[in-house]
């Protein structure tokens, strides 16, 4: 069985528009009169509301605006993030919160250096050094890629694999010359979450080659029924050839505090807080404290993610078995098969010009492969993010348009 057979071949996607997503979306309908008054469902922003001890810790903390950050972070920021990812993923051990652990502004900036990082510290490759992408993926992995000057290789992940990428698919030549993979799981789009067997098969790969495993574990913590594994747990003790980034943007609804960290491998974290100290701008002292408070309080968490199962309901209810609909394990986006109405960008302008909703085409999610084909091309991504009677009204409008 070849690559395509088992789920589309890879791309290295030499030709491709780069541009955000976003971008892409405003062009496609900018010049589109919305239908009906509107509501943005293109964004995964969390819309739920601030926890209550954001602003007393903020106001605590207020004078230490007047002070520069070590690029490290705080110590009890890193010891209150290897806390909780101990309690969170039942490890054997806590991470070492001096050597294992790197406070990030957001995790949006560590998944754009560590490409840099990762070609850095896994040194010379049997041949162009490569980083594997799954496809759809999130823009910051292929922006490091691609800045890093490393072949950018598109992973299919697709309803046949089970939106995750196809590991057979990666023959032993690209791997001796991969320098990192990334993996979101659940994933961005689809909600995906990679098994313990699969997170293992990973590890061991990434440990057999040589190279780093990025995982991008944001979405952790949003989930109907049981708690993601993380690659934390497939990598034993010792985390070799393994990091793991966090953020509080979802878990907590702190898309503006710009706060998350990095985990694992001591010996790539070694290489990448050299990079971050000229690279990187420090995060603010009080941010951090805010996230002391937040990695301690798991309740405001649980909160949240009733909040969204109660969406998901709702989306069960609305949806149904339209448009291939299952809900995901994990994460906050629906990600609809239209296949049948013409395809992401066309249901995305007609949802804009007759319903007044804004979708995201899951063709902008997405790259290319070598056959031509684009993994997102027939779906569109729906952000659960409003509240509740928002999105219920926001289903209603997608399904009396789409049919």
């Amino acid at each position: 069985m070849n690559s395509a057979e088992r789920g589309g071949s890879l791309s290295t996607g030499r030709v491709e528009d780069t541009r955000s997503p976003f971008v892409r979306l405003a062009e496609l309908i900018g010049d589109i009169k919305p239908g009906r008054p509107a509501i943005d469902l293109g964004v995964g922003e969390p819309k739920h509301g601030v926890p209550d001890f954001v602003g007393p810790v903020i106001a605590a903390h207020i004078a230490d605006f007047g002070r520069y950050p070590r690029n490290e972070g705080l110590p009890q920021f890193r010891c209150a993030a290897a806390e909780w990812a101990a309690r969170r993923y039942k490890l054997a051990r806590i991470p070492d919160p001096d050597r294992e652990v790197l406070v990030l502004n957001g995790s949006r900036e560590g998944l754009f250096l560590g490409a840099f990082a990762a070609k850095r510290h896994v040194g010379n490759r049997a041949g162009r050094p490569a980083i594997l992408i799954p496809n759809p993926f999130y823009a910051a992995y292929s922006a490091g890629a691609v800045a890093a000057d490393c072949d950018v290789v598109y992973m299919p992940a697709t309803r046949e694999t089970g939106f995750l990428p196809n590991l057979d698919a990666l023959d032993a030549g690209l791997l001796a010359r991969t320098v990192a993979m990334f993996l979101g799981t659940p994933s961005n789009p689809q909600g995906a979450v990679a098994d313990m067997a699969y997170l293992q098969r990973v590890t061991a790969m990434a440990r057999r080659y040589g190279f780093m495993v990025f995982c991008d574990e944001c979405y952790s913590e949003i989930y109907s029924r049981s708690p993601p594994p993380g690659i934390l747990e497939a990598a034993n003790d010792q985390f070799e050839n393994v990091v793991l980034f966090q953020s509080l943007s979802k878990r907590s609804n702190l898309p503006g505090l710009r706060i998350g960290f990095i985990m694992g491998d001591r010996r790539f974290m070694a290489k990448f807080l050299e990079l971050r100290s000229v690279a990187a701008p420090q995060v603010p002292l009080p941010a951090q404290e805010v996230a002391v408070a937040a990695y301690r309080d798991e309740a405001h968490v649980e909160r949240n993610r009733d909040l969204y199962r109660q969406k998901f309901d709702l989306a069960d209810q609305i949806i149904g078995d339209r448009y291939g609909y299952r809900r995901p394990p994990g994460g906050f986006f629906l990600w609809l098969d239209v296949a049948a109405l013409g395809g992401s960008e066309a249901a995305a302008a007609r949802l804009w010009r007759e319903a007044g909703v804004r979708v995201l085409p899951g063709r902008y999610a997405a790259r290319e492969q070598p056959d031509g084909s684009n993994p997102g091309a027939d779906y569109i991504r729906v952000a659960m993010v409003h509240d509740k009677e928002t999105t219920a009204e926001a289903l209603h409008r997608i399904v009396a348009v789409l049919g």
